[in-house]
């Protein structure tokens, strides 16, 4: 009787212009059972056009023919761009910091500098900016970072501070808010809170503030 029921059901199904698949996936029953019991409902020529189209595996394949061709051509402009770019000299590299700075830097006080960023790289390229234009050295650094309630604190202060190469006892209290990180939508991938980078250094502060303001000026006067 159950028997009978499913191939009444599977009928149904078919008549709905279902594949064998899908009717497998509704009703737990072998295509082969299913070929024998529909062998006089065949499909119309228009929907095996479509179901050949939103096959989920030919989807599949497009998408990763789609990947693997845009990874290719994205490959290739990285190694176009790297020969364009690289290697900055050091007057290179200091606009380059500039205008880090000038984006991402604090810009309302003139006895340091100061950045923040959730980016690692980010960090990473304003230390490597200011020791390799400026000789500053790590001791000289401040970190903080901003991390929320439900982090592993002291997990994420060796990471910044791994990241960084200043060590734990050059970081302040880490700022906690009381939300979930869990409730946070991390579109770039960066998953270790923000970290601030602090140097107390009243000339290197007016010396970037000042082209800062040099360039500003310039390019205000030509618009």
């Amino acid at each position: 009787m159950t028997r009978f029921k499913d191939r009444e059901k599977a009928i149904e199904l078919r008549k709905q212009e279902m594949s064998y698949s899908q009717i497998k996936k509704t009703l737990n029953i072998s295509k082969s059972t299913l070929s024998d019991w529909l062998k006089n409902y065949p499909l119309s020529d228009k929907r095996i056009r479509e179901l050949r189209d939103h096959n989920e595996q030919r989807i599949e394949n497009c998408r990763e023919t789609k990947r693997k061709k845009r990874e290719a051509r994205l490959k290739n402009v990285y190694d176009i761009e790297k020969k364009n770019i690289l290697p900055l000299n050091k007057r290179e590299l200091f606009i380059a910091g500039l205008m880090l700075y000038w984006g991402e830097g604090t810009k309302c006080r003139t006895d340091g500098l100061s950045i923040s960023n959730t980016d690692p790289s980010v960090i990473k390229f304003f230390i490597y900016w200011t020791q390799k234009n400026f000789s500053v050295r790590t001791e000289k650094m401040k970190a903080h970072i901003q991390l929320y309630s439900d982090m592993n604190i002291k997990r994420e202060v060796e990471y910044w501070s791994n990241i960084t190469k200043i060590p734990i006892n050059q970081f302040t209290k880490p700022y906690i808010k009381q939300s979930s990180f869990k409730r946070i939508n991390h579109k770039g991938g960066f998953r270790h809170g923000t970290c601030n980078i602090r140097i107390n250094n009243v000339l290197l502060g007016e010396k970037i503030i000042m082209g800062l303001k040099v360039i500003s000026d310039y390019y205000n006067e030509r618009l």
